[in-house]
């Protein structure tokens, strides 16, 4: 079998990341597309077998050559960093510190090509502060550890694509942080993960930061024409097919009827409010500009009912999904390289 290798990180043990990892990993129809590698702690893995009364087995490894890739056992990078009376639902130093080493490590395996894509379950904010690692959340942790300057969010699902200008920061400060440049290299990064997914021409459209994107100057202080409308112009001249500013109150609308393939939303909740309204089991967050793959679910840690066996696992279908055409691509991407630098 040639299938990429994904690598699904745990998250917060605490939450519902192992849960929904054993149910997706119990779909057939995943092993039969990409081989699977759970980076975490199997303890975790076993109990949530057994809570949801599944027949799959566990497969606790040292390395990613060890893993069986067989349908049934969930093999698992075993980092062994939990105590076995971690409580589900409740927040632990213990379960965020564990959760950035699952991404380490993951990071890791990925920059050696040992695993081809990273799938990350979620994890909390609040406990990965009190396990002493200060980030807004997963993206940020991918971009330091990669070294990477230029990246964004972007969430997928089957309706609607949408990419974020600023991501983790109050609104006062998102608007300040809004720019030329930083629109215009967002704007680039859409373009570039829309031509890695398969688009000839990605039809891009950027949403004004005001109400009717400013009305002409008449709502606001020209933001429009000052951060985005400068950033459209230079992105024209490089041959990117992007309109805009529009107004956020319609654009995702038309998004979704296919007239554009993505949305630059110039902060979190513009963009994720329409996202979630409409893909809240299925969206997938990808990180874009990494010198890897990276997707996510397109939700939280659910600390209400982890442990319960209820929680939905077609989040983390979808990202695992949504990892290995990432993957694929990329592979035959580089395979055409290749051949054409032989011809």
């Amino acid at each position: 079998m040639n299938e990429p290798i994904i690598g699904i990180t745990m998250g917060d043990a605490a939450g519902i990341g192992a849960e929904i990892i054993v149910k997706a990993l119990a779909d057939k129809a995943i092993s039969e597309t990409c081989k699977p590698i759970v980076i975490g702690d199997a303890k975790m893995l076993e109990k949530m077998i057994r809570i949801l009364g599944l027949s799959s087995k566990t497969h606790p490894v040292e390395s990613v050559e060890e893993a069986y890739f067989q349908e049934g056992t969930i093999d698992c990078l075993d980092l062994d960093l939990l105590p076995n009376d971690i409580q589900f639902g409740e927040l632990s130093p213990v379960a965020g510190d564990a959760a950035f080493r699952y991404l380490e490590k993951a990071i890791s395996l990925a920059k050696s090509r040992r695993i081809d894509a990273i799938c990350t379950a979620p994890l909390n904010k609040e406990a990965l502060h009190m396990g002493g690692h200060n980030y807004p959340g997963h993206t940020e942790i991918l971009a330091e550890l990669t070294g990477t300057q230029d990246y964004a969010m972007m969430l997928s699902s089957p309706l609607l694509r949408v990419i974020l200008v600023t991501i983790h920061v109050g609104l006062l400060k998102a608007v300040e942080l809004i720019t030329p440049d930083r629109v215009y290299k967002t704007i680039y990064l859409a373009n570039h993960v829309l031509h890695e997914m398969g688009f000839a021409q990605p039809k891009i459209a950027v949403c004004g930061i005001n109400p009717h994107a400013g009305e002409g100057g008449l709502f606001g202080c020209r933001e429009e024409e000052e951060k985005i409308v400068p950033a459209i112009r230079r992105a024209l001249q490089e041959g990117m097919a992007v309109s805009g500013p529009h107004p956020a109150d319609t654009v995702f609308y038309w998004a979704t009827q296919g007239i554009y393939d993505i949305v630059v939303a110039t902060y979190h909740d513009q963009g994720l409010i329409p996202i979630k309204t409409l893909s809240i089991k299925t969206g997938v967050n990808i990180t874009v500009g990494l010198p890897l793959i990276r997707t996510s679910v397109d939700h939280g840690t659910a600390f209400d009912i982890a442990g319960k066996g209820i929680a939905d696992a077609e989040g983390m279908k979808s990202a695992i999904r949504q990892a290995t055409e990432l993957a694929n691509h990329k592979r035959n991407s580089e395979t055409q390289v290749y051949s054409s630098a032989h011809l």
